[in-house]
């Protein structure tokens, strides 16, 4: 059991049941986009935020790119492929003005247990800190890679040079491009060559982070590259972004992930290999305070615990924005990313259970 806020949250046994009764899809592609707040992605730009100049340099830039009189005009201004692909393709959980609850299980709100729940599908409370410590508990993607027919098909890139402490490289066999690294093999193309050129000649943004873009070029290169049938990649300038105030470079760099989702899916749905055979899920590791708190979270921020979640792909019945539903946790992705697979999650310790009306009975 885990303690959430003074209540008691069951999860289910080791053993997880429930696998899709049509086993449509073959691949997976898990991504997180770092701290954005479930208030953007349901809502919109900040009418109180998008007009403060201690968080915007140029608001009437701003509100031209993003602003409507209504959240549901400002969040398709904000992310076009969340609200005209997924909110008609897939499923999406987290607006929790609407009832749709999801919630952090671990007790930290930040970002290295927020990632491990998601991985592993439990909160270890003895992850308390950022720091790059090789992580004890084993991943889904770990997991996954120890599995016959996803042996070596298993990659992750990762804007934050933590993650292949995260992913345990160490032990887990799953490679992870992140932080200053480049691309991952030997046989590199000629983008991949450029790219690692232009990582070691441009100054990182951020003191751990290098830019998302690099993250997501070289993601595609893999793609189409080495097939791989499960794939994570972790975007962070939102969260960057946030930290430092710059509200404006938040939006920015939301609606810039945002068209990152759109090309890979449309690549995605291009492919032979890919093509109506993949699923996706998006989600992120915390949540952030209301207002004035907005750059911040952890344990110390209401609302900090609050996340969201979207689904598509071939086994996700189309339905859209969810309302009104009983609490979703973070630590239920794991298991859920694995029964897309067809593959039950079993671990040491107890885990979320599935997920179950985004897998087709």
């Amino acid at each position: 059991m885990y303690r959430i806020s003074g209540r008691i949250v069951l999860v289910c046994a080791l053993v997880l049941s429930v696998l899709p009764a049509e086993d449509k899809t073959k691949n997976l592609i898990l991504v997180t986009m770092d701290g954005l707040r479930w208030q953007e992605l349901f809502h919109g730009a900040d009418s109180v935020l998008i007009s403060n100049p201690n968080f915007v340099e140029n608001g009437d830039k701003l509100r031209e790119q993003f602003w409507a009189e209504t959240p549901e005009k400002r969040r398709e201004n904000l992310m076009p492929f969340f609200w005209e692909t997924i909110a008609s393709d897939g499923q999406l959980y987290g607006n929790h003005a609407e009832g749709s609850v999801i919630l952090l299980t671990n007790s930290q709100w930040f970002s290295y247990p927020g990632y491990n729940e998601i991985l592993t599908g439990y909160a270890d409370p003895e992850i308390d800190s950022n720091d790059k410590k090789w992580n004890r508990n084993v991943t889904f993607l770990e997991y996954l890679n120890r599995r016959r027919g996803f042996e070596g098909r298993v990659a992750a890139f990762c804007s934050w040079d933590v993650f292949p402490y995260i992913i345990n490289t160490k032990r887990s066999g799953v490679p992870v491009s992140a932080g200053e690294g480049g691309a991952i093999g030997d046989r590199l193309t000629d983008e991949e060559t450029l790219l690692n050129q232009l990582i070691a000649e441009m100054p990182i943004p951020f003191d751990t982070v290098r830019w998302d873009a690099f993250t997501f070029r070289l993601t595609m290169e893999y793609l189409a590259k080495e097939r791989p049938k499960v794939m994570y990649i972790a975007f962070d300038a939102t969260d960057d972004y946030a930290h430092q105030g710059k509200y404006d470079r938040y939006l920015t760099a939301a609606n810039r992930q945002d068209q990152f989702l759109a090309e890979l899916w449309g690549w995605l749905q291009s492919h032979p290999f890919y093509r109506n055979k993949t699923s996706m899920i998006i989600t992120t590791d915390h949540g952030r305070g209301d207002d004035k708190k907005w750059t911040s979270h952890g344990q110390s921020v209401a609302g900090a615990d609050k996340v969201w979640l979207a689904v598509i792909g071939p086994d996700t019945p189309a339905v859209g924005e969810m309302k009104n539903h009983p609490p979703i946790f973070s630590n239920q992705i794991a298991a859920t990313a694995c029964a897309l697979l067809n593959v039950r999650y079993v671990s040491r310790q107890p885990v979320g259970g599935v997920i179950e009306r985004i897998i087709t009975k």
